[in-house]
């Protein structure tokens, strides 16, 4: 008999190395893929982007065209009011896009609240603000109530 202590088969401590090893990539591996996810979603949807590089020129050439004094005037209606309502439509034309391009869907729920925002703010030189904000009120309360209905459990 031999006076040396049993030791370990060699197999199972490289087992025990192997399961560390995918351990730390494990860890490792889900913030890689999140980075890789991000980038590539907002890569395969540029959709966001070009709504608001359209917002911020479209409020340039108003206040260009304001400054030179070569916008038309509307009764009540400012330049400020005509950039949100812009800004409005535009993010309307994005949230009809998302629901209607299975490409660039995504929640819209935001947008459409900030739509609702932009073109109450814009519209308050045609109509009295009270009731303008009444009705972006009663909108986004019927939005939320139809998404808590409608939501898949």
């Amino acid at each position: 008999m031999s006076s040396q202590p049993p030791t370990e088969p060699r197999p199972r401590m490289e087992k025990e190395e192997e399961k560390e090893e995918e351990k730390t990539h494990e860890k490792q591996d889900p913030k890689r893929s999140e980075e890789k996810n991000w980038d590539e979603k907002w890569r395969r949807d540029p959709l966001g982007s070009l709504i608001w590089a359209l917002i911020l020129i479209w409020a340039g050439i108003a206040l260009l065209l304001n400054n030179m004094g070569l916008l038309f005037r509307i009764p009540g209606l400012e330049v400020w009011e005509l950039i949100f309502l812009g800004a409005g439509v535009l993010i309307l034309a994005e949230v009809a896009v998302r629901l209607l391009v299975p490409t660039y869907r995504r929640p819209v729920g935001g947008s459409l609240i900030v739509a609702i925002i932009f073109l109450g703010i814009g519209l308050q030189g045609f109509v009295t603000g009270n009731l303008i904000w009444a009705v972006a009120l009663i909108l986004i309360g019927l939005y939320v109530l139809l998404r808590g209905v409608t939501r898949r459990p």
